[in-house]
């Protein structure tokens, strides 16, 4: 394994996002654990594949959360290889570390990858599954990545387009905006899912930061909402997490009934027999150190 990992997830110019994966989302995503891992896992498995991860590499996963890529990838690197999974919601790392107990050559630390120390020239490549799209500082982040990237080393990452490129985000929140008021947009590039929208800004960010042959691709996909669950876990499911999950915490029960009836309505559109089936659009990202 490599060097251990230095740097407390707390404080620190990613202080919001750290309080919010630990005090709101991070609960919400281990209860949708299996449903998340069943909806997004392809996108992830294929960012993988264009990542090349081979058989006694050192991997870097950012933002693993409940640790299902870290497995994935210690899947394929093998016993002689390591997987190091860091992220700053400690309640998902405590999940990651319970599924992974079986697993020899996993570890991971509470640590936020913008400001941790992180072992120099310790891993062969850093990987993320919608994981990086948090940071106040990108290029800050991704330059301090690239310090534990080994010559040679690689970056792959996935993350999402435009709000209005992803129906599955965007049809449930136009559902709920009926009832409960939108709040304002915000600024262009601050944390959150579609931080990194603007595939030319990710460019500039990754270059910025030492990245070369920095490569984008995008990825239309059509995803299983929940996992396929139906029609009424799928509402659910909207209704706790992403966009609408947001809009609906500070929300009364009347409008959260209405906000949920507007969602089922929405959704019932793309119910097919195995599930309800809905277009995104991502990117894959790839660099080199």
């Amino acid at each position: 394994m490599s060097d251990s990992i230095t740097g407390r997830a707390a404080g620190g110019p990613n202080a919001d996002q750290i309080q919010y994966w630990n005090a709101q989302a991070g609960p919400k995503w281990v209860a949708a654990e299996a449903l998340l891992d069943a909806q997004i896992g392809s996108l992830g498995l294929r960012a993988m594949e264009r990542a090349r991860v081979a058989p006694g590499e050192a991997v870097l996963d950012v933002g693993c959360g409940c640790g299902h890529t870290t497995l994935q990838l210690a899947e394929k690197v093998g016993h002689r290889g390591s997987v190091t999974g860091i992220d700053v919601s400690r309640v998902m790392l405590e999940r990651a570390r319970s599924r992974s107990a079986h697993c020899g050559n996993v570890r991971f630390e509470n640590v936020d990858a913008q400001t941790a120390a992180l072992p120099a020239a310790g891993f062969d490549l850093v990987f993320s599954r919608f994981g990086v799209m948090f940071f106040a500082d990108p290029e800050a982040a991704f330059a301090n990545l690239r310090t534990s990237l080994r010559p040679g080393g690689r970056l792959s990452f996935v993350c999402w387009q435009e709000l209005g490129r992803n129906p599955w985000m965007r049809v449930p929140l136009a559902a709920a905006a009926a009832h409960v008021p939108l709040p304002a947009p915000p600024a262009p590039g601050a944390p959150g899912p579609f931080s990194f929208a603007d595939a030319d800004r990710v460019r500039r960010i990754l270059t910025g930061a030492g990245f070369a042959k920095v490569a984008c691709e995008a990825v239309d996909e059509t995803l299983l909402i929940a996992g396929g669950g139906d029609l009424g876990r799928t509402v659910e499911f909207a209704l706790q997490l992403g966009p609408v999950g947001a809009l609906l915490r500070e929300a009364g029960d009347g409008e959260r009934e209405a906000v949920a009836g507007a969602v089922r309505d929405a959704l019932a559109a793309y119910v097919t027999p195995e599930g309800v089936r809905m277009d995104a659009a991502a990117w894959f990202f790839t660099g080199a150190a």
